[in-house]
């Protein structure tokens, strides 16, 4: 069932690509109605990456689940006066244009605040919408470099990005959040806002840790840290079979649950070796090499020492764990389709379902709302 936590909120999906829209499916998973405008060709993610049969890429159909489809030529007299009338009605809009960009078309912030006083306008950007980096365009990976999300992450030879996008998928989460906190207050005050997030600050805000260790000379090395692969007990290990293993052993008793399944008592007390631990790691991969995947896990399984064998993706929805807890769904045919839902479970109930894609005139969804 669909949940109805901001059932009767109006959500105005002015983004693009991944953050903004991913917000707002956040937003509608949790029961908002959210109407997304694109321009008269569509969102360029229609057009991002392979396309299927019918020209829309699989990409913009997980993303664009949930929501109803509008397109208006912003650019145009009548496209601006029709999107300024769902302003007017609409409880948020969350878009992802860089700064100045709705100012150019006559929507700028101060214009949508006019129109609407108690409207909650989040505008997710790469930088912000101050600094010089305001108009500088931008990745994730770019993001994730500023905001120091690369800097101790992956190997000491050089740094590894993650994917999916990890800044891209953060943002939108933290948007969706402050949305909701922004429409938490309103109930109190009346008033709206305008939320200026970044995609950069949001890795940014992980940072604390880090940069109070670089402070004080205490960060390690990349790819030398308790947990950035300068542990033994805490890494990723290749299979006899070419798969792989990983391995959180963090607290003493998981180490040593550990070192007694696979027959090494002698390493439990070097545990407290100093990092980085290339020699015991290497007995310890040396020991992995020597088994495949499923003979490890029908040793290690049992042993509950913070063990896993690492799912190819493909895997992943077939996984016992994954799969008894119902937050993927595959649609099937000749082009299917799997969504992953909102990890999130009310009073013992199922993820919450996801609507179906809707395309509307703009017109009919006006007079829907009144």
């Amino acid at each position: 069932m669909p949940l109805t936590f901001l059932a009767g909120v109006r959500v105005i999906d002015l983004g693009q690509y991944l953050p903004g829209p991913h917000a707002a499916q956040i937003l509608a998973d949790l029961g908002a109605e959210v109407v997304k405008v694109e321009p008269p060709e569509g969102d360029p993610l229609r057009r991002l990456g392979p396309p299927d049969s019918d020209g829309t890429t699989a990409a913009y159909k997980l993303l664009t689940a949930g929501k109803t489809v509008v397109r208006l030529d912003l650019k145009s007299a009548d496209g601006r006066a029709r999107f300024e009338d769902l302003i007017a009605r609409a409880d948020a809009l969350v878009e992802s244009y860089r700064p100045g960009v709705l100012a150019k078309l006559g929507l700028a912030p101060e214009r949508l605040r006019a129109l609407n006083p108690a409207l909650v306008h989040a505008s997710l950007s790469g930088w912000g919408y101050g600094g010089p980096y305001a108009l500088r365009a931008g990745h994730d990976m770019n993001y994730m470099a500023v905001g120091g999300g690369l800097a101790v992450s992956g190997t000491e030879e050089r740094p590894v990005f993650a994917f999916p996008p990890v800044a891209d998928f953060a943002s939108a989460q933290q948007t969706a959040l402050a949305v909701c906190a922004a429409l938490f207050g309103r109930e109190r005050t009346g008033k709206g806002a305008f939320l200026d997030l970044s995609i950069m600050e949001t890795v940014l805000g992980w940072q604390g840790l880090n940069l109070t260790a670089a402070a004080r000379g205490e960060l390690p090395a990349r790819g030398q840290g308790l947990l950035s692969g300068g542990a033994a007990f805490y890494a990723v290990y290749p299979t006899k079979d070419g798969r792989f293993a990983t391995l959180s052993a963090i607290e003493a008793k998981f180490w040593r649950g550990f070192c007694e399944a696979v027959g090494r008592p002698d390493w439990i007390a070097r545990q407290g070796e100093p990092l980085p631990q290339r020699a015991l790691m290497a007995e310890v991969a040396a020991q992995f090499a020597g088994r495949t995947l499923e003979e490890w896990k029908a040793v290690l399984d049992p042993a509950d020492c913070c063990f896993e064998a690492l799912p190819e993706i493909a895997e992943v929805p077939g996984h016992p764990h994954v799969a008894a807890r119902g937050q993927v769904v595959a649609h099937g045919g000749p082009e299917p389709l799997v969504e992953t839902l909102l990890g999130l479970r009310v009073d013992g109930g199922p993820p919450p379902a996801r609507r179906p894609l809707v395309e509307a005139d703009a017109q009919a969804v006006l007079a829907a709302w009144g």
